[in-house]
């Protein structure tokens, strides 16, 4: 690995990213599970190729333009985790008559709207809440549940694929065993709506085989062993895990895979502080909460020719701005590092972070593009 770095720079450990996603893979087929991973944390067609490695053949996004660019690399199962945006519906049936489309509907406003404008099927997911409380049909409010699958099965060019939620709330989760509450109350609450959906005649309308219950987020998906009566899985942070995976128990500081390389530009004795050249829009302005009051803003490591050192975890980023990122350092760190040295940051959440760089620099000195450095977007405008 080259250590020459002059600016901010994303880097990416390969073998950790590849763990990873084997260990996923492994644990869903396991459990006859389908893993249809986020590709939002990622968004590269050359990792989208790590996945396929180990047998994943359908994929989550959070945009159509994320989906046109994975169909564009030949994708062709591809589900949009976002609600309909009706202001897209030419995109959305150009690209429903390439591939398998799948997209959330939780009104009958967006079921009408969606069957008046398609001249190509799309598979409809209902978006439920199952608990979380930002978007989607509230599960133990069936009769609007129920209106809504109605409405879809009624749509000639709407195919009811099943319903699908995200637990987001185990983000904020205080220990495994909250992750573990909530995503079994998941479970419980999904199997409520499909059986509530049988009841009333509104099986899914895809063929037999077919997943029906979708679920997914990395905690839960990490730590829960036994992911109980659900189709399909759909983590994303995963790939390459973070800070607040580690916090929350669903991984260890090893297993992540990326983190950004930061120059440090000042040093100030008195306080052993370092000032490296890394901010916001370097590293996303995401924080943890400590038990101490303090916010951490990134972890901070030692670079070395085969990648990273554990962190330092007493040395925190505690504050930032645009460009500055400022390290409380522990002595050990502070004796041994200088001004043109440098660390490589641990990301709070590398979903963010990574969104902010054109490519990922691996540590044998390749260079991995992302979805915005080579892909036409013409056609989303």
């Amino acid at each position: 690995m080259i250590l020459q770095f002059a600016k901010p720079t994303l880097l990416l450990d390969e073998s950790k990213a590849r763990a990873n996603i084997t260990r996923m893979a492994t644990k869903a087929k396991a459990q006859q599970i389908q893993l249809r991973p986020h590709f939002k944390t990622h968004q590269s067609a050359v990792i989208g190729q790590w996945f396929q490695d180990v047998g994943v053949t359908a994929v989550t996004v959070s945009s159509v333009t994320m989906a046109q660019y994975f169909a564009a690399h030949g994708w062709d199962d591809i589900t949009i985790a976002f609600p309909v945006n009706v202001r897209q519906l030419d995109a959305i049936n150009k690209l429903a008559g390439k591939i398998r489309l799948g997209v959330l509907v939780e009104s009958t406003t967006t079921a009408v709207a969606l069957n008046s404008a398609l001249t190509n099927p799309v598979d409809v997911w209902l978006k439920i809440d199952a608990g979380y409380g930002r978007t989607g049909l509230v599960w133990s409010e069936m009769a609007q549940v129920t209106a809504v699958a109605q409405t879809v099965a009624q749509s000639p060019q709407l195919r009811l694929r099943g319903i699908l939620t995200h637990s987001g709330h185990t983000y904020s989760a205080e220990s495994p065993a909250d992750v573990v509450q909530i995503y079994d109350l998941t479970a419980v609450r999904m199997n409520a709506v499909q059986q509530g959906l049988a009841n009333a005649g509104l099986a899914t309308t895809v063929s037999v085989g077919d997943t029906t219950i979708s679920v997914g987020d990395t905690p839960g998906c990490s730590i829960v062993n036994n992911f109980g009566n659900v189709d399909e899985i759909r983590p994303g942070n995963f790939v390459f895990y973070d800070l607040m995976q580690q916090t929350i128990g669903a991984c260890h500081y090893e297993d992540i895979a990326v983190g950004v390389a930061c120059p440090i530009v000042a040093k100030h004795a008195p306080d052993q502080r370092l000032i490296l050249y890394g901010g916001g829009v370097h590293l996303s302005k995401e924080s943890l909460r400590l038990g101490n009051g303090r916010s951490c803003y990134g972890r901070v490591a030692l670079l070395h020719e085969e990648g990273w050192s554990a962190p330092f975890t007493d040395s925190l980023i505690t504050s930032i701005s645009q460009e500055h990122g400022v390290v409380q350092a522990e002595k050990a760190l502070f004796d041994q590092v200088d001004v043109g040295d440098v660390l490589l940051v641990l990301p709070v959440h590398s979903c963010m972070t990574v969104d902010l760089y054109p490519a990922y620099h691996t540590l044998d000195g390749q260079t991995i593009p992302k979805m915005m450095t080579n892909f036409d977007l013409t056609e989303t405008i």
